[in-house]
């Protein structure tokens, strides 16, 4: 699969459209339980507060030994930007539109890196941009993010006190790229733990979104060597 043809993958989906992409993540904080039964047949099999994951009836994956993984969906939380701006006094340390954007592309490029380390330099498996019937295509997003400390441009130092750099929500699609069928879906809401107060910023935001990230793509790598019987590393 060349990467025209990744792209028609997520073509192929978009038939959800983004306000069905950003509604799962707003259904982890819902009053209401979610459906058992997603619109494409999809069964739930696990809902916590934090984490909703639905699977395909009879979906297999020991099959896959390569993995492709599309660029993610960055979103922020809404009004985030709008309300830190509000927050501050004055025009110095607002988040601006191109802020936001070089954020986004930061945190997307630092998803592909981190899942690519995990599956590929410590799994052992291969990533790849093409079809197969051994390739797991992953779709994500990374929805809801919120910067308690965002890096912004300034003409002066300003440093900003936290407890928390943040939070996100992974929204992960998994696909079999011979197919073009979804197999499974995962949501979980993550946050940076609260600590002592610390100085915020952008190594402190970079170090939280990697700890975060690195414990999603650890945890998918470990189930994949559960359902291949390979031994823990």
């Amino acid at each position: 699969m060349s990467v025209r043809s990744m792209n028609s993958v997520l073509g192929l989906v978009a038939a959800f459209g983004v306000a069905v992409l950003l509604t799962p993540a707003g259904a982890l904080a819902a009053k209401d339980p979610p459906p058992q039964v997603s619109p494409e047949g999809l069964q739930l099999t696990k809902s916590t507060k934090n984490r909703l994951v639905y699977v395909k009836p009879g979906a297999t994956f020991s099959q896959y030994n390569r993995f492709a993984i599309l660029d993610p969906l960055v979103e922020f939380e809404k009004d985030w930007q709008k309300d830190y701006n509000n927050s501050r006094i004055g025009l110095q340390g607002r988040v601006t539109d191109e802020d936001v954007e070089r954020m986004k592309q930061k945190l997307a490029a630092e998803f592909k890196k981190i899942f690519t380390d995990e599956l590929q330099g410590k799994g052992g498996y291969t990533v790849v941009n093409e079809a197969a019937p051994d390739v797991l295509v992953l779709r994500p997003a990374l929805l809801n993010v919120e910067v308690n400390a965002p890096d912004v441009m300034t003409a002066g130092i300003e440093h900003t006190v936290v407890r928390s750099a943040g939070q996100m929500t992974l929204y992960l699609e998994l696909w079999d790229s011979a197919t073009n069928t979804l197999l499974a879906r995962v949501m979980d809401a993550e946050a940076d733990p609260d600590t002592m107060a610390q100085m915020g910023g952008s190594v402190t935001n970079k170090a939280a979104a990697d700890r975060i990230l690195r414990g999603w793509a650890k945890e998918l790598r470990e189930r994949l060597d559960d359902v291949k019987a390979k031994p823990a590393s």
